[in-house]
């Protein structure tokens, strides 16, 4: 993968969660994790290209409407050929919904953040 694929991935997956998910991008982590490509395979091959993808993204359970999944999940797809070039059919892109009670950042979970009062 080369450094403007990897921006465009980086910066596009950042755009998406704020455009489409409704995410702060300052907060929106994105990391790229590099598999050998002899170590992924589909239906028990290698992909013919030699290349693939998946993207797995976590937002807190209930913050997204179906609409909003369906249309990240389309346009995250997009976004990967676009990147990447020509990928299998079998290139996921996966959200997690997690309980507020279950993850947050910064020491606090996102239930204790929905508790804390507003500042204007």
């Amino acid at each position: 993968m080369t450094p403007p694929q990897k921006e465009a991935l980086q910066s596009g997956l950042t755009e998406l969660m704020g455009r489409i998910m409704r995410k702060v991008p300052a907060l929106t982590a994105v990391v790229i994790e590099r598999i050998a490509p002899d170590d992924w395979t589909i239906g028990g091959a290698m992909p013919p290209s030699g290349r693939a993808a998946h993207v797995e993204v976590k937002v807190t359970e209930g913050t997204n409407s179906p609409q909003e999944m369906a249309l990240f999940i389309n346009e995250a797809h997009a976004l990967l050929k676009a990147a990447l070039g020509e990928l299998p059919v079998a290139t996921y892109v996966v959200i997690h919904e997690i309980p507020a009670i279950a993850w947050g950042y910064g020491g606090l979970t996102q239930e204790a953040r929905r508790q804390q009062p507003v500042h204007v």
